[in-house]
């Protein structure tokens, strides 16, 4: 498909992609060359397949919500590089002034 560089800068505004001068005429080549392949699609006769969202079967596996065991927090906590009273030891991030 022909494109122009005003059309493939105007769809790169809408992408919010910054394209540079010397990159509109690869671009131009390369999403024309994209569309044409497209079209390409279009001529496959698809009439009698069925509308997927995967080609792949996919199963949801479900299970009953039930409370479990879990770890228990000494073990939970035991490859953490510093731990205090059962918590990890993290950096501190926020200065906790007004912003």
């Amino acid at each position: 498909m022909s494109l122009t560089n005003k059309e493939v800068q105007h769809v790169a505004r809408l992408a919010r992609l910054a394209i540079l001068p010397p990159e509109i005429a690869e671009a131009t080549g390369t999403l024309g060359r994209v569309l044409d392949y497209i079209n390409l699609l279009n001529e496959l006769d698809t009439e009698h397949v069925l509308p997927t969202t995967h080609v792949v079967p996919l199963l949801t596996t479900w299970r009953e919500d039930r409370v479990e065991p879990s770890l228990p927090p000494q073990v939970a906590v035991q490859n953490g590089p510093e731990v205090l009273s059962q918590m990890f030891v993290v950096p501190k991030i926020l200065d906790g002034g007004a912003g």
